[in-house]
């Protein structure tokens, strides 16, 4: 049996796919220590691995984005995201990379498992002959840049003709020295700290680890001809039964379509930006629109109108299966959940890479990208009303499921561990 050292950014849709796969790897024997934010330790410790926390500015809590995001309100638009990708994902690399080195040293890992915006891991790629075998699961949109695709943070449609890859390119060159220069600029500034050259784009380090797993299947990810030949597609994590218990209106739900809306459990402050536009919208249909919190108290929506079911947390399992229309503001691992079961989407999304999730899922044909983080009730009215009249948006969603029924993901990615060992 091996020694596996798994790496996750402390945001729960980083965390959650890398702890069921870490679920499978103790099953089968392997011994694992996970790095990760110190919220997680009982959650890594219950799936049976050893927990070490991160240190510095890399061991943050994201339920509290005030504390790691304390200047988020003064951006908007490229620039939010700018600093959003920066704050959470770049700037905190050194801390990262020091945590896997002390690792590596006191544990001797035969690899390393790392989810995607793991960017610590990112210095010690370039030096293959001096490092354990290190592999990554994608958990969020594929970010590997392609002729055929413009670049992550665009939210732009794919286009694979000659003006399209023209396009492509130009988009691509723009996007590094132009659009996202302060963040390359920031990456350089971590890896040279650290006494490495970043030889990539920190946007897109898929190309450089040994083995990459994206935790999806092709249907709902952008078609690449230039695909690198490390790459391959896994499939969904999909949670297990929480075991939730169901609220006390659960019983008196009918027969009518069940819309169910979310905004999550991080981008919930502001139940306006999604949660009370489809409440609005909808208040006068023949629907019954089920609400979660993301935790936060169900008292805190307040009277709402006859149609509205509302929870703290709900047991997805059960819920999802009898949902006719998700709306969500985007989370890719909630996205593919609801895609395993065939419901078709509306999403609107506007921070970290919920735009480009959006943007997939207009492009699957499994749903509507309202492209808006904060849309009107009347847009959020429409997009449900056109997916509950139009049946091509299920048939999508349910030929997507299909896919997802033939995959096996903590399995391909234990795969992908043991042929880097191999290697």
């Amino acid at each position: 049996m091996s020694t596996y050292l798994v790496c996750a950014t402390p945001i729960y849709g980083n965390v959650a796919p890398l702890v069921a796969i870490t679920e499978h790897l103790v099953a089968a024997g392997h011994r694992i220590i996970f790095l990760t934010g110190s919220r997680f330790e009982k959650t890594v410790r219950e799936a049976g691995a050893e927990f070490v926390a991160l240190s510095g500015n890399a061991d943050f809590d994201d339920r509290d984005p005030d504390s790691h995001l304390p200047d988020r309100l003064k951006y908007s638009g490229l620039a939010r995201a700018q600093y959003d990708i920066q704050t959470i994902f770049v700037t905190p690399i050194p801390a990262q990379y020091r945590s896997v080195k002390a690792l590596i040293e006191t544990v001797s890992p035969d690899a390393i498992l790392a989810d995607s915006m793991f960017a610590g891991v990112g210095p010690l790629l370039a030096n293959a002959a001096h490092r354990p075998p290190i592999v990554a699961v994608g958990v969020t949109p594929l970010a590997q840049e392609s002729v055929d695709v413009a670049p992550m943070g665009t939210a732009m449609q794919p286009s694979a003709t000659p003006l399209g890859r023209i396009r492509n390119r130009a988009l691509n060159v723009v996007a590094t020295k132009v659009l996202f220069r302060a963040t390359q600029n920031t990456g350089r500034r971590m890896f040279a700290e650290v006494g490495e050259k970043l030889g990539s784009s920190i946007m897109d380090l898929s190309r450089d680890f040994d083995a990459f797993v994206q935790l999806t299947v092709p249907r709902f990810e952008y078609p690449r001809s230039d695909l690198s030949a490390n790459l391959s597609f896994g499939g969904p994590i999909i949670p297990r039964p929480s075991g939730l218990a169901l609220p006390e209106w659960w019983n008196d739900l009918d027969d009518r379509p069940i819309v169910h809306v979310t905004q999550g459990t991080i981008d919930n402050h502001d139940l306006g930006r999604l949660i009370r536009p489809t409440i609005e919208a909808l208040a006068d249909d023949d629907v019954q629109v089920i609400v979660s919190m993301g935790g936060r108290p169900a008292d805190d929506l307040g009277a709402v109108p006859a149609n509205v079911r509302v929870a703290s947390f709900l047991p997805y399992d059960i819920l999802l299966p009898r949902t006719s229309v998700y709306v969500t503001n985007g989370g890719y691992g909630g996205v593919q959940h609801a895609l395993s079961c065939g419901v078709p989407l509306v999403v609107a999304g506007s921070t970290e890479d919920k735009p480009e999730v959006a943007a997939r899922v207009a492009w699957s044909g499994a749903g509507i990208d309202l492209r808006s983080g904060s849309p009107k009730s009347s847009a959020v009215g429409a997009a449900v009303r056109d997916i509950l009249t139009n049946s091509a948006y299920g048939a999508r969603a349910r030929a997507i499921a299909d896919d997802m029924a033939q995959t096996k993901a903590a399995a391909t990615v234990a795969a992908a561990l043991e042929g880097a060992v191999v290697r």
